[in-house]
């Protein structure tokens, strides 16, 4: 097994950080880091206690996140999550992503948990392959349920991936605002969390539900062909 160095650390956090900053959906929650070299610094001490045990990081997490907790929801965990396999895919021996991914997961759901109330399932790591139990048929704007257009939510442990085939449509979930989802972009629905589709013209789409947290299926469908190529 490879041991994890501090310089990967580093690399892995300028990877993601440079991804996350400029994310439409957790870019904007960073725009209060005010210096960017220190927070940085902060982060490897932070990863380099956590990986390596080195006893670096003497901070609070916790109580920095409660200060922004208006600007936090459930869904940005999962997001943040994603990214973070990405990096650490990108970056790393199999063994030493799978690690920090797991240990990302437990982070996660700890700030989900206090913040939010939703904890971020634990019980698999990021690097679990799931599979939808079911799949909706592929619809379009004319034969998209009505149900789906209005507010409703999904049975507790339930976690739905909104698929667009072509086209574009409008998700507006707990996060508060209005998404617009692509080939490019998914869909991540919540357990339980109350949400609707809008029509923003012509689309093409799937839905597929999944028994836990469904990351591999967050990749966007050029990403999964690439994957699967």
């Amino acid at each position: 097994m490879q041991v994890l160095t501090e310089i990967q650390i580093c690399e892995v956090l300028d990877r993601f950080y440079e991804t996350v900053r400029a994310d439409a959906e957790l870019g904007p929650v960073f725009t209060v880091v005010e210096d960017w070299e220190e927070h940085m610094a902060r982060l490897a001490e932070f990863w380099s206690s956590l990986m390596l045990a080195s006893g670096k990081y003497k901070g609070n997490p916790l109580s920095m996140h409660l200060v922004h907790a208006d600007r936090i929801k459930p869904a940005m965990f999962i997001r943040w999550l994603n990214l973070w396999k990405q990096a650490t895919d990108a970056l790393l021996a199999p063994t030493q992503a799978t690690e920090m991914q797991a240990k990302a997961v437990r982070v996660a759901s700890r700030l989900s948990t206090v913040i939010c109330g939703i904890p971020v399932p634990s019980q698999r790591t990021l690097s679990d392959q799931v599979t939808p139990y079911r799949t909706s048929p592929a619809f379009d704007q004319d034969t998209l349920p009505k149900a789906v257009l209005t507010e409703h939510s999904l049975r507790a442990g339930t976690w739905g991936v909104v698929r667009v085939l072509d086209g574009s449509i409008g998700y507006r979930g707990s996060i508060g605002e209005t998404k617009i989802l692509t080939p490019s972009d998914v869909g991540l629905i919540l357990p339980d969390e109350k949400h609707h589709l809008e029509l923003t013209g012509p689309v093409q789409l799937q839905i597929e539900f999944y028994d836990r947290l469904p990351v591999e299926a967050l990749n966007s469908n050029k990403e999964r062909k690439n994957i699967n190529a």
